[in-house]
């Protein structure tokens, strides 16, 4: 085998030791908390050595708030691969909103790994602290997310929403909080109450940003 060829098979390893200690270590906090979950334990499940644990990850702590961010990265990827495929070709800016409040929300709140990534930032918040405050990247990704399309569709005269941030935060509160509020985890894709009020929430939405009626013109934004 070539060097290059040798160096590629180590990253992939190195990949695949990193992905199993990750995985190990979530079902470990999750099944018995951060505290009664051993580096040792955590070390046998994935089928790596105690020192491959450190050498990659530090320590315990270290290694918690990996399994937290590789949750959000999951769930990051789920939102731009929504807002791609509902929010890029719109023709009817309501319908669209609708679409992806809907797919977010089945999508996402239901999901294994929002479920995880909420239960261990609940029960391990203290063991957490880089996520107390505003500046950690999972606790603004999702609104920037969507604040980045805002601001394509008030340059394309879609929606009036001058500061586009603001405008991702009021829909968040609207369609996504309302329904984990209302609903938390068991929502059913059919659910009429939940689309009713994401449906609802939309409309208010708009009522407040669109441009005097909702837009029902074909545009191309985030091409």
């Amino acid at each position: 085998m070539s060097s290059t060829g040798a160096q590629k098979a180590l990253r992939e390893g190195s990949a695949q030791k990193r992905s199993a200690i990750l995985v190990a270590a979530r079902e470990l906090f999750l099944a018995d908390g951060f505290d009664r979950s051993s580096v040792d334990a955590v070390a046998a499940r994935a089928g790596v050595s105690k020192r491959t644990v450190y050498d990659y990850f530090g320590d315990k702590q270290a290694l918690l708030l990996a399994v937290v961010e590789s949750a959000g990265e999951l769930l990051m990827a789920a939102i731009r691969r929504a807002i791609e495929d509902s929010l890029t070709h719109v023709a009817d800016l309501q319908d669209a909103l609708i679409t992806f409040s809907v797919r977010m929300v089945t999508e996402m709140l239901g999901s294994v790994d929002y479920l995880a990534l909420m239960r261990l930032v609940t029960m391990e918040s203290v063991h957490l602290p880089q996520l107390r405050g505003r500046d950690h990247w999972m606790m603004n990704a999702p609104e920037e997310a969507i604040a980045e399309r805002f601001a394509e569709f008030a340059r394309a005269g879609l929606l009036d929403a001058p500061n586009p941030r603001l405008a991702a935060d009021h829909f968040i509160a609207l369609t996504f909080l309302l329904a984990a509020n209302a609903f938390g985890p068991a929502i059913a894709t059919d659910d009429a109450r939940m689309r009713e009020l994401l449906v609802e929430g939309v409309r208010a939405f708009l009522r407040a940003y669109a441009p005097g009626h909702p837009a029902a013109r074909d545009v191309t934004v985030g091409a």
